[in-house]
């Protein structure tokens, strides 16, 4: 029988019956289901990002840094303030929104010089 009047929709069809609180839950569940991986970066590719971050650092340049933001992978671009080697992070300040950001170095994926 694969009728299309017996296909399932899941817990959608179930939303209406649950309160607000429990559809609020499942939509933060449902968020963690789509969550990325951090991957690993290999010893050369990490070597030349730590070479672009500390030329753009040394020249006042402005980076396109792509970083694991603990759920997913975001994209940003960013004039390096600091590289801070104690802490592991890279101090910036992002171009659209002007806001303070620090990133772990090993959050890094990509970086560009712009």
């Amino acid at each position: 029988m694969t009728d299309d009047r017996l296909r399932d929709r899941g817990t959608i069809k179930w939303t209406s019956l649950m309160l607000p609180e429990h559809v609020e839950m499942l939509k933060k569940v449902w968020k963690e289901d789509e969550r990325v991986e951090k991957g690993l970066l290999a010893e050369d590719q990490a070597a030349e990002i730590d070479l672009k971050l500390r030329l753009a650092f040394k020249d006042d340049l402005t980076v396109e840094v792509k970083f694991h933001n603990g759920t997913n992978y975001t994209s940003d671009k960013i004039k390096v303030l600091d590289i801070d080697t104690t802490a592991g992070k890279l101090v910036g300040r992002a171009i659209r929104s002007k806001e303070s950001i620090n990133i772990m170095f090993v959050d890094i994926l990509e970086l560009y010089i712009i």
